[in-house]
């Protein structure tokens, strides 16, 4: 019998207290971030009105993003769609910076942070996208 696990066992995702204290610290300091910045583009803060006039898509899109930016902070106070949350994140951040480094010009060192926070969520709550175990496999 070996000890070594084989290709389809399902490994466990061990966490301890201090690192669940501080993934949610993050989750929390990340779901107000993102709140504020959803809501001042939802709300038609002139700064955003101006941001997005710039991006020259829309003001659909602020919309959508101040949507998707506020949903996703919800999600990310809620255990069983921090994941999620965290994933959408990710992909608006991407975006963020993008639209920063190509169209509107300016840091896009807030996205980068963001980006990164979003990320630790999403890979340290990787087991719910993948349907609450995470498996190794060759294929």
């Amino acid at each position: 019998m070996s000890l070594a696990p084989s290709f389809t066992q399902t490994l466990p995702v061990r966490s301890g207290r201090t690192g669940l204290v501080a993934l949610w610290l993050v989750q929390i300091a990340l779901a107000g971030m993102f709140l504020l910045a959803g809501g001042s583009k939802l709300l038609g803060a002139s700064a955003m009105v101006g941001l997005f006039d710039a991006i020259g898509i829309g003001q659909w899109f602020r919309y959508l993003t101040g949507g998707i930016e506020v949903i996703s902070a919800v999600a990310l106070l809620v255990p069983s769609l921090a994941a999620f949350g965290a994933a959408a994140l990710v992909v608006t951040m991407i975006g963020a910076i993008a639209t920063h480094l190509f169209i509107v010009g300016g840091s896009p060192a807030m996205p980068v942070i963001l980006l990164l926070g979003s990320a630790v969520v999403t890979w340290a709550r990787r087991h719910q996208l993948v349907g609450g175990r995470i498996e190794r496999s060759i294929s």
